[in-house]
C-alpha cells in the first residue's frame, strides 16, 4: 500500500542549536508534543506513549539519521505508527524554520487509506499545534 504524507513547518525566533537541543530532550516531549510522552530506550532508539492510558498507542522509533543541530530522521517500528519522520532545524530570518515531515503507512489496511482524508487534516493540526508549543517553549528559555 502506498504510504501518505503530513507535513508542517513553523518559525521561531531562536537558533537551531536551542531548538535541536529541545526536540531530542525526550522527557520534555510532554511539555510540546499533543498528549505525548517519550523517552530513550537504547542509543538509537526512542518510545513514545500517545494517549491517556489505556487509550492510546506506543510508537517506536529508531533513528536513521542524526545531524545536529539540522536534522533528524526516524523509522516508525510500531503496531500503529510505521514509515518514517524527519525532524528538520534550518536558520531563518533572525530564528530557525522548523520542519516535521512524516511518510507513513496507514494501519488498517483499506479501512485506514479510506479513513485518511479525514483523519489527514485533523494529524497536520495536530503537528502545527505541537510545533506551536515548542516555539513557545523555547522562547521561555
Amino acid at each position: 500500500m502506498r504510504p501518505v504524507y503530513a507535513a508542517a513547518a513553523v518559525h521561531v525566533p531562536a537558533p537551531p542549536e536551542q531548538l535541536f537541543a529541545l526536540i531530542i530532550d525526550w522527557p520534555r516531549h510532554q511539555e510540546w508534543m499533543f498528549m505525548t510522552t517519550a523517552r530513550q530506550v537504547g542509543q538509537d532508539v526512542i518510545e513514545a506513549y500517545t494517549g491517556v492510558w489505556p487509550f492510546g498507542f506506543l510508537d517506536t522509533m529508531t533513528i536513521t539519521h542524526w545531524e545536529p543541530p539540522a536534522l533528524l530522521r526516524v523509522t516508525h517500528t510500531g503496531r500503529v505508527v510505521r514509515g518514517r519522520g524527519a525532524i528538520r532545524v534550518v536558520p531563518h530570518e533572525r530564528g530557525s524554520r522548523v520542519i516535521w515531515a512524516e511518510e507513513l503507512r496507514l494501519p488498517f489496511g483499506p479501512l485506514g487509506r479510506a479513513l485518511w482524508p479525514l483523519a489527514h487534516p485533523v494529524a497536520v493540526a495536530l503537528v502545527r499545534r505541537s510545533l506551536r508549543k515548542l516555539s513557545a517553549l523555547a522562547l521561555s528559555m
